[in-house]
């Protein structure tokens, strides 16, 4: 059986009471959570104010991800489907507002009001059809497109995640643009089997200088440059940063070559071929062949 876990059950059933627990009782995983929800926050750019923000976390659980927003002064909105999950983070006092639901139907909030999302090893949940009535494509959709109206303009959203292949990947950042985002993939330790960690880096509205896409970290700790890329490895799967956008060439109108130069000349002419055989064609009259406005 595959270790990952959205290949063994569904989120509801898989973080049941007992493995809800244990996941939040793991000093390794609380480790790991703050390390990823501290480069996500890293990653969203916020303004150096020191005004809070409020921030949404999709696939919150028990609120790990959620401390660290409450520690460097943010009001969150956690999301979760799992109900032990969220027993489990109420019981442990988070301070951010948590909501039972599932992303792939939509976020549900009111348009404009989050200032920036995280989301740590959750979206690619999404990918797997756990009932006969899911479509990765769809839920995808759904999920993309509610997150993009509830972001204030400009904002970010930072979604952590373990693409089991190149096509999921892909799935997962084409569906972001369609629904409009610009950005793509920060690769932090490309080189490495256990330390590489993937986040896709999205801004709620077109591509801008403000809409970079952020440096990854390399092995040492220190920011990675695409030069450092082109001197290393050349295999796709270690490429430290990917950007897309939004804009794509509009298709073209396929003109058929039959359909070209059918006028009245041409009209005349068919319906003089069709007398000749013999059929019932209503008279010519200067109406015949003309152009119908597009409106009464």
């Amino acid at each position: 059986m595959s270790s990952r876990p959205e290949l063994q059950a569904p989120p509801e059933i898989f973080y049941d009471d007992t493995e809800a627990r244990k996941y939040t009782s793991s000093s390794r995983i609380i480790e790991i959570q703050a390390k990823l929800s501290e480069r996500a926050l890293e990653l969203l750019a916020l303004p150096d104010d020191g005004v809070p923000r409020l921030l949404l976390d999709i696939g919150c659980g028990s609120g790990l991800s959620g401390e660290t927003l409450s520690e460097n002064g943010h009001q969150w909105i956690g999301l979760d489907i799992s109900e032990s999950m969220l027993n489990v983070a109420y019981e442990r006092e988070v301070e951010g507002d948590l909501l039972l639901g599932d992303m792939g139907q939509g976020l549900g909030l009111r348009p404009g009001v989050i200032d920036g999302a995280i989301s740590i090893s959750a979206v690619q949940w999404l990918c797997n059809a756990d009932k006969s009535s899911h479509v990765p494509r769809l839920r995808l959709k759904a999920f993309f497109a509610s997150l993009y109206r509830c972001l204030a303009r400009g904002a970010r959203a930072v979604l952590q995640l373990y693409p089991e292949n190149n096509a999921q990947r892909e799935l997962i950042l084409s569906s972001a643009m369609r629904a409009g985002f610009s950005g793509g993939v920060v690769v932090d330790y490309p080189h490495s089997t256990k330390s590489r960690k993937e986040y896709f880096v999205l801004t709620c509205g077109p591509p801008s200088l403000s809409a970079a896409v952020p440096k990854a970290k390399g092995e040492d700790g220190e920011s990675c440059s695409d030069d450092d890329d082109d001197e290393s490895s050349g295999d796709e799967e270690n490429q430290t940063v990917s950007i897309s956008d939004r804009h794509r060439p509009r298709k073209r109108q396929k003109i058929s070559k039959k359909g070209r130069g059918r006028g009245r000349g041409w009209v005349l002419a068919k319906k003089e071929q069709m007398r000749r055989k013999g059929n019932t064609v209503p008279p010519d009259s200067k109406y015949t062949a003309r152009k119908r406005k597009a409106r009464f």
